[in-house]
């Protein structure tokens, strides 16, 4: 897995037949990742208005996800609505998505709802990536991350994912999920 600093240093290159080939460090030797490799990605954020925080949530997001491999399919913005959450989750999942990540909405304000719309359309929970992502987050030092209801399962055959909505959150959340995300999308694959 390709590690979340290493994003300074990627080179970018396009190739002959106009792939973009990612160039990013894994220890001390360099692996080129094709964009599409791991699975194809939609990341839904909620907030309740789009602003400066949104915006560079997006590019965080979308960096991460392509230098690990992934096509991402968008990133979508929807308020702190748990239907119009649930739909956005709905389309990804009706769309052959392999990895839908939710940013936001999984803690303890009233208006957090992801977790109420993701919990209905999930057919498998998988728990142990939920608690993997609230000890990766309290390792980092987050002391809140124990209370995220954020959830974790496989709904139809993709993988959905609730992250908390700080940089910090997402990029170390990022960085736990992403190696298992692999490993859930090849068994599920296979």
């Amino acid at each position: 897995t390709l590690s979340s600093s290493s994003a300074a240093s990627d080179v970018y290159k396009r190739q002959g037949d106009s792939r973009l080939i990612c160039r990013a460090s894994k220890g001390q030797e360099k692996v080129d990742v094709n964009p599409g490799d791991a699975g194809r990605a939609l990341a839904v954020i909620t907030a309740d208005h789009t602003n400066e925080e949104s915006h560079a949530l997006t590019a965080i997001v979308t960096e991460l996800l392509e230098e690990d491999g992934f096509y991402v399919d968008g990133v979508v913005i929807v308020p702190n609505d748990e239907e119009q959450i649930r739909k956005a989750i709905e389309t990804g999942v009706v769309g052959g998505v392999d990895l839908l990540l939710t940013i936001g909405g999984v803690g303890l304000s009233p208006r957090h709802h992801t977790p109420e719309a993701t919990l209905p359309l999930i057919d498998r929970a998988l728990p142990g990536i939920a608690e993997a992502l609230r000890s990766s987050g309290q390792s980092a030092g987050a002391q809140d991350a124990c209370v995220s209801r954020g959830i974790v399962g496989i709904s139809g055959s993709t993988l959905v994912a609730n992250l908390s909505n700080s940089r910090a959150a997402v990029r170390d959340g990022m960085a736990t999920l992403l190696p298992l995300a692999r490993y859930v999308i090849n068994e599920l694959s296979s």
